[in-house]
């Protein structure tokens, strides 16, 4: 798998399937989860390019980290994934939050992008373990449940 393959513009491949599960299969996904993880990417490219808009300092852009994209079976199964989760199809990112605030205006503009593009999600999920949040964020090719959940621990 070439990891240098850019999905969008600020976006890999490798950056999307990165796992700290070493695994025999290589955490490699199918062409079908790349497209997904292509249509990923729009959104993800929508949210950077508004949160920057909105919260930036004008001298840089921040970055959107992704902790977790797509997994295997072997790697959804050693980090504790959900069965039948949105990440084994490449349809679903976790994505990295500095805190309850970013947290916070990362799932506004998300859900302000779906109302304004009239394009529905699957999940939006705010979750923390301890001192660590992100969002899971899902979007399916079809039958999207715009699904709004927090998990806070």
């Amino acid at each position: 798998m070439n990891k240098d393959i850019r999905l969008s513009p600020h976006f890999t491949l490798g950056e999307l399937c990165k796992t700290s599960y070493h695994t025999l299969d290589g955490n490699i996904p199918s062409h079908v989860a790349i497209e997904n993880l292509k249509r990923l990417c729009i959104w993800l490219e929508l949210l950077r390019d508004q949160y920057n808009e909105r919260y930036g300092d004008g001298v840089g852009d921040i970055p959107i980290i992704i902790n977790s994209g797509y997994r295997s079976e072997e790697v959804n199964r050693k980090c504790g994934g959900a069965k039948g989760s949105n990440h084994l199809t490449g349809c679903a990112v976790d994505i990295h939050c500095y805190g309850p605030e970013q947290m916070i205006r990362l799932a506004g503009i998300l859900l302000d992008m779906a109302d304004g593009t009239k394009r529905d999600f699957d999940e939006l999920i705010l979750e923390k373990r301890g001192t660590t949040y992100w969002i899971h964020f899902a979007v399916r090719p079809k039958d999207n449940r715009r699904k709004i959940l927090f998990d806070i621990q």
